[in-house]
């Protein structure tokens, strides 16, 4: 007894000491800021501290990645076309930080998944794609002096996709911090979305949003996480009810309403309300699927959606040259279907020759497909392709597992509303470079909004764990 009286009177002595010498680092410090302002000075003891906080609780540091994605509004520059923020830069720090974290605690785990294989081999296709396409690069194509920099960087928006994937599945053991990273992401995407469509708050939305509130995984992503807790979470507040009320309320003016020009963005949308009506209401589907039939064969859903799309002027508009550009971008790929020309390879190939649609003809067109699929045949080929589908199936096939046991409560919606997400990212895939965005397009500067859509896919295999371990919904 005495001796276990000693041992907390020195653990006691040693946190008395240790208070005193971070008081007196402070003081030292403010006193040094005070006397010498210096704004980097400032922010690197900011930054420092993050550190030492996140290497004592490395999940918050997904909740520094949501608020980095949509509300620090800074870009770096690479000296070349190619633009970083914080979000992308924050996703490999994080991933080291966890590394360090397991290594100091020896208890750097992986949490099983069937997901993981084809990521690897997805990856690594990129990596081969990017020094097969280097070394038998066509002669008769000007190769620009830095394209295996813009090469690397295109292997690294699928490397920092399959990183913050990472994170999510393995920093979250349990329900509670799985949900505080849920709903702190709703503050803050739901704030947003509020001010997009608030009259008058244009100025207070230009200082705050880093542009990824414009895109359509955004809304898509907000749709799916706020429909999901209002459909299964009977434990949300009246406070929560009403804010993600208005929030939904906010997705449909933006997306039906002020920017229904955008295809994509109601599109994702309504794929995700389609998903989430048909998981959460199974005895709707009989109802549903025959008037869906009858409402197709007739024309008048096609009609529908056609003339609400724009019709045939956006069709010459956006939807032909579209599918122009998406024929060259297959024509040059075929040079090496296997394997691709390499991550972001193809805009040089397709240059080589003048490009025609209607009555214009592009001289040396910068050509980008606008969809992920055929982007990534190009960048990686069939085998990346092959590898990447592979993966995004896993992913769905485990949504729609765990859709199976969760029946209500926070994690059923969830659950529901990745499943939703990912039927939505599949879709948008088709539309544009949305999810794993093509670095002379969307780009790192879209790749912000994507992340998160990858962050909380990857939640699903935490959840997995969580079930494995006895976890209620």
């Amino acid at each position: 007894m005495s001796s276990l009286l000693l041992r907390l009177r020195q653990v006691k002595v040693r946190r008395t000491w240790l208070a005193i010498l971070i008081a007196l680092l402070v003081l030292l410090l403010a006193y040094r800021q005070g006397r010498y302002p210096s704004p980097r000075f400032l922010t690197l003891l900011v930054a420092a501290g993050g550190v030492a906080l996140l290497l004592q609780h490395p999940e918050l540091g997904l909740h520094a990645l949501v608020v980095a994605a949509l509300a620090v509004p800074m870009r770096f520059s690479t000296g070349t076309e190619v633009m970083l923020n914080p979000a992308t830069l924050l996703v490999p720090a994080l991933l080291a930080l966890w590394v360090a974290h397991g290594l100091l605690r020896r208890e750097l785990r992986l949490a099983p998944s069937r997901a993981y294989r084809p990521l690897v081999l997805f990856l690594l296709a990129g990596l081969l794609s990017v020094g097969l396409g280097y070394v038998t690069w066509a002669p008769t194509v000007p190769r620009p002096r830095n394209i295996l920099l813009v090469q690397l960087g295109q292997w690294a928006i699928f490397a920092f996709a399959g990183g913050a994937f990472l994170l999510a599945a393995n920093l979250y053991q349990d329900e509670r911090a799985l949900r505080r990273l849920v709903f702190f992401y709703l503050a803050v995407a739901g704030g947003m979305a509020l001010l997009r469509v608030l009259p008058g708050a244009g100025p207070i939305f230009g200082r705050l949003s880093t542009g990824a509130v414009d895109r359509a995984p955004f809304w898509m992503l907000l749709a799916a996480l706020a429909g999901g807790q209002l459909l299964y979470n009977a434990k949300l507040g009246m406070g929560w009810r009403l804010f993600l009320l208005a929030t939904l309320a906010a997705v449909l003016v933006y997306s039906f309403r002020l920017q229904q020009e955008t295809v994509s963005n109601w599109v994702g949308v309504a794929v995700v309300a389609g998903v989430l009506a048909w998981l959460r209401f199974p005895r709707l589907r009989w109802l549903v699927i025959p008037a869906l039939i009858v409402l197709t064969l007739t024309g008048v859903l096609v009609r529908a959606v056609y003339g609400f799309a724009g019709g045939q002027r956006e069709w010459e508009v956006s939807g032909g040259s579209r599918l122009t550009l998406i024929l060259r971008v297959i024509e040059v790929t075929l040079r090496n279907p296997l394997t691709g020309l390499g991550p972001a390879a193809y805009r040089a190939y397709a240059a080589t020759k003048p490009l025609a649609y209607g009555r214009a003809l592009w001289w040396v067109p910068a050509v980008n497909s606008h969809n992920n699929y055929v982007d990534l045949f190009a960048h990686v080929g069939l085998i990346g392709l092959g590898l990447f589908l592979w993966f995004m199936a896993e992913v769905g096939l485990l949504g729609w597992r765990l859709h199976g046991h969760k029946r209500s409560g926070f994690l059923a919606g969830y659950v529901d509303s990745m499943v939703a997400s990912w039927v939505g990212a599949m879709v948008l895939m088709a539309l544009a470079d949305w999810i794993l965005p093509h670095v002379y397009n969307i780009g790192f500067n879209g790749f912000q909004v994507s992340v998160l859509v990858w962050m909380f896919l990857g939640g699903l295999v935490a959840v997995e764990r969580m079930d494995g371990k006895g976890s209620v919904g």
